[in-house]
């Protein structure tokens, strides 16, 4: 072997080693003014992706218009194959949709940390996806913080949809309206979700931080009799967090679709993140201005917990600014169906098309569900071979998407 080479080898393995181990080092990620400092005590730039769709399914990745929201889509399926067969469905999707290869993949191509989007009803007593079952949802986040464990990257956790709903709409799972800031009760069990949360992962390195609520109070709403709710919620969310984890970074998304950070007007914990999103605006500067005057103004951080679903092109350009004035960034999503605007494509399985047209059709009355003609065999095998096709080795991977993110397409 040439002489040359093995220096360069040995470079090669310990930066690997050292990249892999950092999530296992001592200490927790903190905030200083206006950065984001990781476990090794330097800057960090967040880099990654949302594992959108996995614990929060969302009829728009499953080409889904009406049937949107969780409840929405498991009633669905329910009502072809029935609530039984449903259940299992589901079961085999939370296995499927996200794997120890998909976490090890991501890693690979150059990603630092994920961001976990989860409902409540996972830690709740409620029925979710066909089942209840309270331990659920520390189950399965015990599963991916292990992988990224392993694999040495982060993982912020995201309650994106909240008891009584924070949002309004189908990406919240709720009924329409942020009922969450009218109710205590809704209050309280976010409260006691979030403890428990906290409980679990007080000491442990690879979570980043807690993500409180997803893009509370949507447009539609009067801003005027829910805005001024969000702040003291989250201050009480907050307190008692701090009463179990003080090691953790607190993740706080401003109202209307987290765009909106006037809500901010009392700083008082010293280890927050002010994330924001951004859909579909212009690549620019000029788009993210408003952000970056209020980190200055304030010396704190912030982070773009969501953005992309978009050309290669905008995303390239848009990652380029972010990263040009130091925002972190966790694009939407990691994988959808058939779509070159995330990292992974499932390809449609055959037949597909019956299971699409079932959902958009009126269902309004048990009259029209039974007069909507279903082929119940080769709706079973479309489910059926749906599970095998969002496998990550079914899927297929969008290579100049990852490219436009400055990631390692392979």
């Amino acid at each position: 072997m040439n002489r040359l080479i093995i220096p360069f080898l040995l470079l090669l393995l310990l930066t690997s080693f050292n990249q892999k181990t950092l999530a296992q080092s001592k200490g927790f990620f903190k905030t200083n003014k206006e950065e984001i400092i990781g476990p090794d005590g330097k800057p960090f730039l967040i880099k990654g992706t949302n594992l959108g769709n996995w614990l929060v399914p969302e009829g728009y990745m499953f080409k889904f218009k009406n049937t949107n929201s969780p409840a929405k889509i498991h009633e669905t399926i329910a009502q072809l194959i029935g609530p039984e067969p449903a259940k299992e469905f589901w079961k085999k999707y939370l296995n499927n949709y996200v794997t120890e290869a998909d976490i090890r993949y991501l890693k690979k191509i150059g990603v630092n940390s994920i961001r976990v989007p989860f409902n409540y009803r996972l830690f709740s007593n409620e029925e979710y996806l066909g089942e209840n079952n309270a331990t659920r949802g520390m189950e399965l986040l015990d599963r991916v913080i292990k992988w990224c464990k392993n694999e040495g990257l982060f993982v912020i956790l995201d309650m994106h949809c909240a008891p009584g709903g924070q949002t309004g709409d189908n990406i919240d799972d709720s009924y329409g309206y942020p009922f969450l800031f009218e109710n205590q009760a809704n209050q309280q069990l976010t409260i006691d979700i979030w403890k428990k949360i906290a409980t679990r992962y007080k000491n442990e390195q690879t979570v980043m931080g807690y993500d409180l609520l997803n893009e509370p109070i949507a447009h539609y709403f009067n801003a005027d009799s829910l805005d001024h709710l969000l702040l003291p919620l989250y201050k009480k969310i907050v307190k008692e967090i701090r009463s179990i984890d003080k090691n953790h970074i607190i993740f706080l998304g401003g109202a209307q679709w987290n765009t909106n950070f006037k809500v901010f007007n009392d700083f008082f914990d010293s280890n927050i993140v002010y994330t924001f999103h951004k859909y579909g605006d212009q690549p620019s500067l000029g788009s993210i201005k408003r952000f970056i005057e209020f980190r200055a103004k304030q010396k704190v951080p912030i982070y773009i917990g969501e953005t992309g679903e978009n050309t290669d092109e905008w995303i390239k350009e848009f990652r380029t600014v972010l990263e040009n004035n130091n925002i972190g960034w966790h694009f939407w999503p990691y994988k959808k169906m058939d779509s070159p605007k995330n990292i992974a494509s499932i390809v449609p399985p055959q037949n597909y098309n019956l299971l699409i047209d079932y959902a958009e059709a009126p269902k309004n009355s048990y009259k029209e569900i039974r007069e909507i003609k279903v082929d119940r065999i080769k709706i079973k095998q479309v489910l059926s071979d749906f599970l095998e096709a969002c496998k990550f080795e079914r899927c297929q991977f969008n290579k100049g998407y990852i490219t436009a993110l400055g990631l390692h397409a392979g």
